[in-house]
């Protein structure tokens, strides 16, 4: 508008009165204000169902978003088994899709990426390094089999007006397979989203056909970046159900990791940066990483030099997207209205879809060949009666006369049609050319009919069957497509890592006891321990009182400070040993107590809590130790015995808050370290979870026994190779356990095995593991040798049955411990037999250990009756001296 326009539209408003009762719209005007908020609702209501409906969600019918189907849709109309350019099919959706080419392009690649509907050509893109697909103009695209087998037929589409009412598209398409569930889908509308998972192509056949038999099934997701999840509280994909999905990490050694999958919906770019990261907040220490990955994922994690493989395993599932957690969300729209489905509802509602599909299908065939049939029929009486040869029929006056005359001639044989003859058929028949009729066979006539009369007894057959027949057609397509569809994501139970346990202790914490401060940035005063930014700090005063803080820079605790250390929660081998003086002048109580978990910042008491109160004597043992003390009073003449000891093995361990048992009465002048103890709390029992596959300490899996320092576990591989590992619980292991066990060097093994380097016959070894960290083979170095059994019975017997050419001769029973005398494990062992095996098993042994002890035992026993002796004298406590 020029300036002089303007002016003119300003001078031409109305003047404003004087005396006008104009005043705020907001206060006043409820017309105007009710108007403005009713626009709002009605417009934006609209908006928000049709971003609903026609944008973000896909259909329950076929499992697609408008703008895939569109996409499909077009790729059908352009289909003639050749490659389309990219560029080429987004131009032609945009007849059906008003939104632009720039989501009709990402969609389309989306599609592509999926490997299930589209054959693809060119570069489009990389999934697990998230680089993008090349220009459209460059790539090309065609329908997959499996697309044109499953999601198009025009006959049982139906069909609406695309946006501009130039074309046709349809309503939803005919999918005769769960391509909601197979794909997955993600999409934000307006006050909801839909986040659907993909699952297995093969499972989803299966668990098709074990509703169609009223069977139970189960489905989980599936992913294409592989990786391993733990479904415990999927919830059969509905809303507020969570999935934890890992990457594949191995082990290359001791100073490199390797990551071979990744987490579903991250990329190699993002995977790695999150590992940098991490690495720059020091909860991992490593020197580089690198990313190798082409057509499989290889990122390369080197460790920097003294750091725990093991250790930085677990804290990259806890601090880096190595480890995520997904929440599904199963929206869908049905009946034009958005639901929050399960995955197995989906899958139901999906299967009767296809079956409602397969019906219809079924019932057009029919109908077609019932059309078929009844004009073959009017051929060939048309034909055989010379009705166009008649008289009456060439000397007609016109058309409609010859069809009345050629219908009384097919009264006569109308019980023998399909249904009754109409003019269209007679008029059909009159435009059957003379050419065709010198040719007519009478034979092949009544063949044909007889073939169409056969495929409609096959089509009722099947709509009488119409489960069975549905049924059929899941295992036709599994057969088909299942090949290419293996299961890519391990599903497995997880371990819940603690981050305080695997974060890297990449600060050092100190304290200055004059001022009362702790934290990671007092550098110049006394240093405690090393830490890490996450941990807890708990912290013993003189007085008594502790409390339990975070980690930080520098934070002030206050004075008179006794004991500072990092805090882990629900420990209890972590005993704390303590005297303490009730009072300014009370008695000394002697207590033993483990502290698993208080709240942060709050001010506990380990005394009775009286004015004065002070602690005299204070240790804490990591392995709940007990040590003796020597105490010694201050002189007194009513007390006879000044000094006198203590073991703090005799006292119970107890709450935190308990009182503690009384230790003297007297005025205590000190306390000494007479002799350390140990361990009150025994051994280790330790259990391993085949599930997890780690160690845990809380009852779960297999109980590897009691063990104490020095003791070890023995792993035995199904490939022979076998190790020995400490207890740790940030020992990790592969899934190919075939034994693991509590390590006993004395303990002999008997292997059977066939020698790949002689002729596969088998050999009988007995021998004892090492115990080495280093990775060994029982089997022997050639890889081809093939393991038969493993037995630790101490008097194994084998039984050997012959085949072949020899299995005329009885079985051989072999006493392992008569046959072969104990080796090194890496000693060849003995042949067995020359002759052909059929079977190698063992038996029950006929005798064990304990009878040859029990035995010994009684030799002894009745030894001792023949002779006395006393052991020895007393010594000056009245106690027995062994020795």
């Amino acid at each position: 508008m020029s300036e002089d326009t303007f002016d003119k539209e300003i001078n031409n408003l109305p003047e404003k009165e004087e005396h006008s009762d104009y005043k705020p719209v907001d206060q006043t005007d409820e017309a105007v204000k009710h108007q403005l908020s009713g626009m709002y609702q009605n417009w934006f209501l609209d908006y928000a169902s049709y971003v609903i409906l026609e944008r973000a969600v896909p259909h329950i019918n076929d499992g697609l978003k408008p703008v895939q189907r569109r996409i499909l849709h077009s790729m059908k109309r352009l289909d003639d088994g050749r490659y389309n350019k990219v560029a080429n099919i987004v131009g032609h959706t945009m007849q059906f899709h008003p939104h632009g080419d720039a989501s009709i392009g990402d969609a389309l690649v989306q599609l592509g990426q999926k490997d299930l509907l589209i054959d693809c050509q060119g570069n489009w893109g990389n999934i697990l390094t998230g680089d993008s697909a090349a220009a459209p103009r460059y790539i090309e695209a065609r329908l997959s089999k499996f697309a044109l087998d499953v999601v198009f037929n025009p006959k049982t589409t139906e069909w609406q007006s695309s946006y501009d009412g130039r074309n046709r598209e349809p309503v939803t398409l005919p999918v005769k397979f769960p391509l909601l569930l197979a794909q997955g889908v993600e999409g934000i509308a307006v006050g909801l989203s839909s986040k659907i998972l993909p699952h297995n192509f093969n499972e989803l056949c299966d668990a098709a056909i074990a509703y169609l038999k009223g069977e139970d099934f189960q489905l989980y997701p599936d992913f294409q970046t592989g990786g391993a999840i733990d479904v415990s509280r999927y919830n059969d994909g509905e809303r507020g159900g969570v999935i934890r999905v890992r990457a594949k990490i191995t082990k290359i050694d001791n100073k490199t990791l390797c990551i071979n999958e990744i987490p579903y919906g991250k990329t190699t770019s993002s995977l790695i940066d999150s590992i940098l990261k991490a690495n720059e907040k020091g909860k991992i220490k490593i020197k580089k990483v690198e990313d190798n990955t082409a057509g499989k994922v290889e990122i390369l994690v080197h460790l920097a030099p003294g750091v725990s493989s093991d250790k930085t395993l677990d804290a990259l599932y806890a601090f880096t997207d190595c480890e995520v957690n997904i929440s599904p969300n199963c929206c869908v729209i049905d009946n034009k209205k958005p639901h929050f489905l399960t995955v197995s509802a989906v899958l139901k509602k999906s299967t009767d879809n296809t079956r409602s599909l397969l019906q219809k299908e079924l019932e057009i065939q029919r109908g077609e060949t019932l059309e078929t049939l009844h004009f073959a029929s009017l051929e060939k009486i048309f034909i055989e009666e010379r009705i166009y040869k008649d008289k009456q029929f060439e000397q007609a006056e016109n058309m409609d006369a010859a069809c009345m005359h050629i219908d009384e001639r097919l009264t006569p044989f109308y019980p023998q049609l399909v249904r009754e003859v109409t003019k269209e058929d007679i008029l059909r028949l009159m435009e059957i050319k003379m050419a065709r009729i010198l040719k007519f066979n009478k034979d092949k006539a009544d063949e044909f009919i007889a073939r169409l009369k056969s495929e409609i007894e096959d089509i009722d057959r099947k709509l009488a069957h119409l489960t069975d027949y549905t049924i059929d057609w899941y295992s036709r397509l599994k057969e088909k497509y299942g090949q290419n569809f293996p299961r890519r994501t391990e599903i497995r139970s997880f371990d819940t890592i603690v981050a305080t346990k695997v974060a890297e202790a990449n600060e050092k914490l100190y304290i200055n006891r004059e001022e009362g401060f702790i934290g990671t940035g007092l550098k110049k005063d006394e240093y405690i321990c090393n830490c890490s930014d996450i941990d807890d700090v708990i912290i013993f005063y003189k007085d008594g009182k502790y409390k339990i803080v975070r980690i930080s820079d520098k934070l002030f605790v206050g004075k008179n400070i006794l004991y500072v250390n990092i805090f882990k929660k629900n420990d209890k081998r972590t005993i704390y040993n303590v005297i303490y003086r009730d009072g300014k002048e009370g008695f000394h109580y002697i207590k033993r107590f483990n502290i698993t978990s208080v709240i942060r910042d709050r001010e506990y008491d380990i005394t009775q809590g009286n004015p004065g109160s002070k602690i005299v004597y204070f240790t804490a043992n990591p392995n709940g130790e007990a040590e003796v003390i020597k105490v010694t009073l201050r002189p007194n003449p009513h007390i006879k015995k000044l000094v006198f000891e203590k073991d703090f093995s005799t006292i119970n361990i107890k709450g935190k808050q308990s009182m503690g048992n009384l230790l003297t009465k007297y005025e205590v002048h000190k306390i000494g370290l007479k002799q350390k103890g140990g361990s009150t709390l025994g051994g280790r029992k330790v259990w391993f979870d085949h599930d997890v596959l780690r160690l845990n300490y809380d009852g779960r899996g297999q109980y590897l026994g009691e063990f104490f320092n020095g003791d070890c576990i023995l792993v035995v591989h199904q490939n022979g190779d076998f190790y020995t590992t400490s207890f740790d619980l940030n020992n990790h292991y592969d899934a190919d356990i075939r034994l693991i066990e509590k390590f006993d060097a004395e303990k002999v093994w008997t292997a059977v095995l066939f020698d790949a380097d002689q002729q596969h016959y088998p050999y009988l070894k007995r021998f004892t593991f090492e115990n080495s960290a280093k990775k060994q083979n029982y089997l022997g170095e050639n890889k081809d040798n093939q393991f038969v059994l493993l037995s630790c019975e101490a008097y194994p017997r084998i039984q050997i049955t012959f085949g072949g050419h020899d299995s005329f001769r009885d079985a051989l029973i072999v006493e392992a411990s008569d046959f072969v005398g104990v080796k090194s494990f890496k000693a060849k062992g003995k042949r067995l037999t020359t002759y052909t095996v059929g079977e190698i098993m063992e038996l029950e042994p006929t005798r064990r250990p304990e009878t040859e002890e029990n035995e010994e035992n009684a030799e002894n026993e009745s030894e001792s009756e023949e002779t006395t002796a006393t052991p020895g004298g007393e010594d000056e406590n009245g106690q027995m001296n062994l020795f």
